[in-house]
């Protein structure tokens, strides 16, 4: 009985490892010389890809933290709120009507704050402010903040009004 089961099992472990060999290849003829492929894969591209890829690495850049400097400027401050939910529709809110400003979420327990803009003149975040009072009845405050600058590009010069 003991015979009869390793007999088969050596029999089937042969019929497994024989089953485990690579396909034929097809570059192979007969007499084991390699033939020469002659098949082709055409890949068409649409060149707005290389578009794309190259708008955002430029985003990427500029976005980049090493790209960023910093300064003392102002920012508006436009909730300040214990409810993230709240706090998430303000920033929209912003966005929506105001995409022009980066608007920020800061979280410090147990509020939270969106501030929006980055102003360095404070007449500026004064007209912003009056555009914001009219979505933010509770109202709009301005303070004192450190801001983003866009890093100059070559060849420009800082103009200070």
């Amino acid at each position: 009985m003991m015979k009869k089961m390793l007999t088969c099992l050596f029999l089937l472990a042969g019929f497994v490892s024989r089953s485990q060999e690579l396909p034929h290849n097809p570059l192979k003829d007969t007499s084991g010389k390699e033939q020469q492929d002659t098949s082709y894969v055409v890949i068409h591209k649409d060149q707005r890809v290389d578009l794309l890829i190259r708008k955002q690495a430029q985003i990427n850049e500029e976005t980049s933290r090493a790209a960023r400097r910093t300064d003392k400027g102002f920012r508006l401050l436009v909730i300040s709120t214990s409810s993230r939910d709240e706090a998430l529709k303000a920033k929209t809110k912003v966005y929506t009507y105001f995409p022009e400003l980066k608007a920020y979420l800061w979280h410090q327990s147990p509020y939270y704050k969106v501030k929006a803009g980055n102003f360095k003149d404070k007449k500026e975040a004064e007209q912003y402010q009056k555009k914001l009072n009219v979505y933010f009845p509770k109202g709009v405050f301005i303070m004192n903040d450190i801001i983003e600058v866009k890093p100059l590009k070559p060849g420009e010069e800082e103009i200070s009004l």
